[in-house]
């Protein structure tokens, strides 16, 4: 998702790294742009991570059938990859401005802070989830208790040390620079694909020796996916029923923050066109399509082999399809997506406290995320904190959108907070919070279940800010024609 997240991962950074510290605050010049083969590897690496291995499981275990994985993935995928292209990559490659420096034009130094703080929380859960990812490696190694689907907290002390261990670890790479980190995940990256596609096969070849199914057409090959793969059946216990319309939302979705919440104007701003933003298929489709199938075939395969567990642990199942390189893939897929987003949320958080060190701040920030990390409810309800992440950041998203395309024409100025040196834009603020507190209630007391709320919270958050706008400015121009 990664991080999506979006999952997060190097690939960002990479990109970002180019030129970030040079055009931070003002547009990337001509010469600094990219080609498109950088996008391509981006979003590749990007979204072929730690999560994928938590998600594919996640769908088996919401008892989705065959179609509806499928048909959802290929629909939702397309969805995600047209809103960075239509949404995203035009806004990106007029301004060529960051995201944060976009909002703090918009909406003010002071409520760019808010927003840094609930990115940087949100980005620590995230990582925690990915740590924890990685940490049911070391379980096979180790033979200590690991939490089950259902758990909510610490099964063991060896599960705790464990998770501290990989996030010491994880922690102090990052706190110690991103060159590294950068390097490593996108030599990873076209292996941890392959490894995935390993994942996949080598299950099947197991589905069809253990039930002796004959795969001689396509027809056949339905079957075995709708008989044993995914079956359509009910969810396990503590698992909300997918559906076809499920799958497709969480697929468009999944990476909200990063398309409709606009996070990444700050990677598009370097392309040279904005159709170079169909890159993003090429994470989509490798990452969000087979790595997720791949990934829900371990999963699939360990019930059907034992009924009883329901553990949706990425260690033990990678060892069981490919033995060691398996073990080894789930650690550094962990690692790859976990590193780069303690080190985000270290720099949202330093940008609230900006008289301590990066190095310090980073630590911190990484020692929260571990914390989280021993909390397996987070990466057993991925699907869940996920389609929250996006929420809380939609709103953002609409206000970008609204205020670039749109203010002149509805009758409120653009980047109001930057013309009239505001430090708090309270029509972005009652914006944001108002469309949460109505998100949250259409799931409460709507019947709108989580995964579906931000479509419709898009537009209020969009009418929301429009109409402040126009009030708040109104307001404000009309005292100081009085004072005059």
């Amino acid at each position: 998702m990664n991080e999506g997240i979006s999952d997060d991962s190097a690939g960002h950074e990479q990109i970002i790294s180019a030129g970030a510290d040079e055009f931070e605050r003002r547009p990337v010049p001509k010469g600094a742009l990219l080609r498109f083969k950088h996008f391509i590897g981006m979003y590749a690496g990007e979204h072929t991570a730690g999560t994928e291995l938590m998600i594919g499981p996640l769908f088996v275990a919401a008892g989705v059938s065959a179609f509806d994985v499928i048909g959802g993935l290929i629909l939702g995928n397309l969805l995600a990859v047209l809103s960075w292209v239509f949404l995203t990559a035009p806004i990106a490659t007029r301004a060529r401005l960051t995201l944060y420096y976009q909002l703090e034009k918009i909406c003010g130094r002071r409520l760019v802070i808010l927003y840094n703080l609930a990115n940087g929380v949100m980005f620590c859960f995230l990582a925690g989830a990915m740590i924890t990812v990685s940490a049911t490696a070391l379980g096979v190694w180790f033979h200590f208790p690991m939490p089950q689907l259902t758990d909510i907290l610490p099964n063991s002390i060896g599960w705790v040390l464990a998770v501290l261990a990989v996030g010491v670890a994880i922690s102090l790479v990052a706190a110690y620079g991103y060159k590294m980190v950068a390097r490593v995940a996108n030599i990873a990256a076209p292996w941890m694909v392959l490894v995935f596609l390993a994942f996949g096969l080598v299950s099947l070849r197991q589905f069809i020796d253990v039930t002796g199914a004959r795969i001689e057409t396509p027809a056949d090959l339905w079957a075995l996916a709708n008989t044993y793969l995914w079956t359509g059946g009910d969810p396990l216990p503590g698992q909300v029923k997918f559906t076809f319309w499920h799958v497709m939302f969480f697929a468009w979705f999944c990476n909200m923050a990063m398309h409709v919440g606009m996070a990444d104007l700050t990677v598009l701003r370097y392309a040279r066109k904005s159709w170079y933003a169909v890159a993003s298929a090429a994470g989509m489709y490798l990452g969000h399509f087979l790595a997720w199938l791949a990934a829900s075939l371990l999963f699939a395969l360990q019930l059907h082999l034992d009924p009883s567990d329901s553990s949706v642990l990425p260690g033990p199942m990678a060892y069981r399809s490919v033995g060691l390189t398996g073990l080894i893939l789930v650690i550094i897929a962990g690692w790859t997506t976990a590193n780069p987003t303690i080190y985000r949320a270290g720099l949202a958080f330093q940008a609230i406290m900006p008289s301590r060190s990066r190095f310090a701040v980073t630590i911190g920030t990484g020692l929260l995320a571990t914390i989280a990390g021993m909390f397996p409810a987070i990466a057993m309800q991925l699907l869940d904190f996920v389609a929250i992440y996006g929420m809380i950041l939609m709103p953002m998203g609409a206000i970008v959108f609204m205020d670039f395309w749109f203010a002149r024409r509805l009758g409120f100025e653009p980047d109001y907070a930057e013309k009239q040196g505001l430090s708090f834009n309270w029509a972005a603020f009652l914006t944001w919070v108002i469309t949460l507190i109505t998100c949250v209630l259409l799931v409460l007391y709507g019947g709108i279940q989580i995964f579906f709320v931000s479509l419709p919270g898009w537009f209020v958050a969009a009418l929301l800010y429009v109409g402040f706008s126009r009030h708040l400015q109104r307001s404000s121009n009309s005292k100081e024609v009085s004072h005059a």
